[in-house]
This record gives C-alpha cells, sequence and structure tokens, in this order.
C-alpha cells in the first residue's frame, strides 16, 4: 500500500507507521505531483489550498485522502466521491486556537484595540478609549456550532454575553437555518463559524447586514465567501454596522488594491487564526496515525467528511 506524506512530518510519523505501508516522503510540490499518481493514501497539504487541489487531481487510484484542514470546499468533491476516495479533514485540530481568535475579535471590537495600537505607533496619550463597550450582558449569534463554534461559545460565556447558536437540525436550543436572519437585530456580535458549502456562500448580503444593529460587529473565521463583499463595503461605508472582524477573505491572497483593506472599521488578519499556535503538526500527525491504523485494519476512521455535505 503506497502513501505519499509531508517529509515535514516524517519524525513524527516513519516510527509509528504499520507494516505494509510503503511511504515517499515529498518536500516540494512537484515531487508531490509525482508521487501521488499510483498512491494509495495521501496527504500533501500545502500553503494554499488551490495547489493542494491540482496534487490530488493527478491521483488515479487514491483510496485515502488526510488533510489538517477543516474546510475542504477547496477540493473537487465531486471527482472525490465518484472515485470512492475517503476523505478526512482536521476538525478539532486547530478549533481551541480559532476560538480564541475570534474571542480576540471581539475584545479587540469592544475596546478598540487596533485604534489603541495606532495611537501608540504615533506616540500619542490619549485619556479617552477609543472603544467603551464591554462584553457583560452583550448577545452573540454564532452561525456554526460545530467543534469551534462550541469552543467559542463557552468562551463568550465566561465574559458574561448571552449565546445563541445556529445548527442545522435547531438542537439543543439552537436556531435552524431557516430562523437566525430574522433575529439578526437581537445581537451585539455576529459570528461566522459555520462549514463552507452551497447553502452558507453569500450567507450575508444586504439584507442581513440592514437588519443587524447599528453598532453590532460581524466576526467571520469561517470562510470568506459567506459574506457578500460588495453589500459590506455599503455596510462598512455607510456606517450601517459597528465593523467587521475578517480573519478569512475571498479571495485569498487578499489583493492590495481590494477596498477591503482601507473600508472604516473593517479589521483583517490574513487567515492567520489556525496558525496562531505551534501544536498543529503533533496533533495532525496524531490524528494521522490514529486513522492509518483504522486504515489498514477496516476499522472506522475519525473525520470522515461527508462528500455529499460537503464537511
Amino acid at each position: 500500500m503506497k502513501a505519499v506524506l509531508p517529509a515535514l512530518a516524517r519524525p513524527l510519523l516513519e516510527p509509528h507507521l504499520p507494516a505494509g505501508v510503503d511511504v515517499s516522503w515529498f518536500a516540494s510540490r512537484e515531487e508531490a505531483g509525482e508521487m501521488i499518481v499510483d498512491a494509495d493514501i495521501a496527504w500533501v497539504d500545502m500553503q494554499r489550498g488551490a495547489w493542494t487541489a491540482e496534487t490530488v487531481a493527478k491521483a488515479t487510484r487514491l483510496k485515502w485522502l488526510s488533510t489538517i484542514f477543516a474546510g475542504v470546499d477547496w477540493l473537487d468533491l465531486a471527482a472525490l466521491r465518484a472515485n470512492g476516495t475517503i476523505v478526512t479533514n482536521g476538525t478539532g485540530i486547530n478549533a481551541l486556537a480559532v476560538a480564541e481568535y475570534a474571542v480576540m475579535g471581539i475584545l479587540v471590537a469592544a475596546k478598540r484595540y487596533d485604534e489603541v495600537v495606532r495611537l501608540a505607533d504615533r506616540h500619542e496619550w490619549t485619556i479617552q478609549a477609543p472603544g467603551q463597550v464591554e462584553l457583560f450582558e452583550t448577545k452573540a449569534l454564532i452561525v456554526g456550532m460545530g467543534a469551534i463554534g462550541k469552543l467559542i461559545a463557552e468562551r463568550l460565556a465566561a465574559f458574561g454575553v448571552a449565546v445563541t447558536g445556529v445548527t442545522r437540525s435547531g438542537r439543543d436550543g439552537t436556531l435552524r437555518p431557516d430562523e437566525w436572519q430574522a433575529r439578526l437585530g437581537a445581537f451585539d456580535w455576529v459570528i461566522l463559524a459555520a462549514p463552507s458549502t452551497d447553502a452558507t456562500k453569500a450567507m450575508i448580503g444586504a439584507a442581513e447586514l440592514a437588519a443587524m444593529k447599528p453598532s453590532a460587529w460581524l466576526i467571520n473565521i469561517a470562510r470568506g465567501d459567506m459574506i457578500e463583499d460588495a453589500a459590506l463595503l455599503d455596510a462598512l461605508n455607510g456606517r450601517k454596522i459597528g465593523g467587521a472582524f475578517l480573519d478569512p477573505t475571498h479571495p485569498e491572497p487578499l489583493p492590495p488594491d481590494h477596498p477591503l483593506w482601507s473600508a472604516p472599521n473593517c479589521l483583517i488578519t490574513m487567515h492567520l487564526s489556525g496558525r496562531s499556535q505551534t501544536r498543529m503538526f503533533p496533533r495532525a500527525a496524531a490524528l494521522f496515525l490514529r486513522n492509518v491504523g483504522a486504515f489498514v485494519t477496516g476499522k472506522p476512521m475519525e473525520n470522515v467528511v461527508d462528500l455529499e455535505a460537503g464537511y
């Protein structure tokens, strides 16, 4: 059984791989593309999803694709489904880091710490705090109460924030997908933490932004294509909402001349939330080893993606 795995993970993986797995270790995009052609197993994550997708498309007999990323919208899921390829993702690997980043974004917005930093850069002392919002007794809507959404909710609850979640089923008192838009005006923080699917693309448009409080902030730690840029720019430039904290954008990287960079009250963090930690690779390696053991013995695997649903 042939596997293509990242050379960077070799010290973590090689001593623990089961017998019968013949590994080719790639160190470049070109090597991965050559090695994957006749591979049965592949973990070929690269810096950009498009590069990984191009590599995966070269596989001819891939039985299992492992990825460190939680979102898999950059893959050709229909082709993988047609080929019978199992896909496992990295849900949970970066969940803590991303949840912390979301809470950081809310705190930065509440206290306008971005403006504090700019004052400090100019060596200007002020006695007027740029941001005076207290999180206590504010309300947050979390669209997507998966692993990350639940962690965000737990952390916001510690600040005294009343949290309402959105799930497909409406479980545990959450709102269903057809219910949250009508409630947008009740929240101070609207947090996007849902997986990227056809159903979530452009889920925040002109109507949703108009329904938000004029003081409310939009916090996106999911995918950039969940927000209509033109509508968001209109809302920001017209001061129709408090602001936006955008970790992902669409496209990525965001072009230097894109108007979001200079839009008022728009904070962009270059999709760094999942990278803001040091344990990603060890956690990913441990997950891969558990899954490769299950794969070769025919046991249930962890984090198997529903290729029809897209997550």
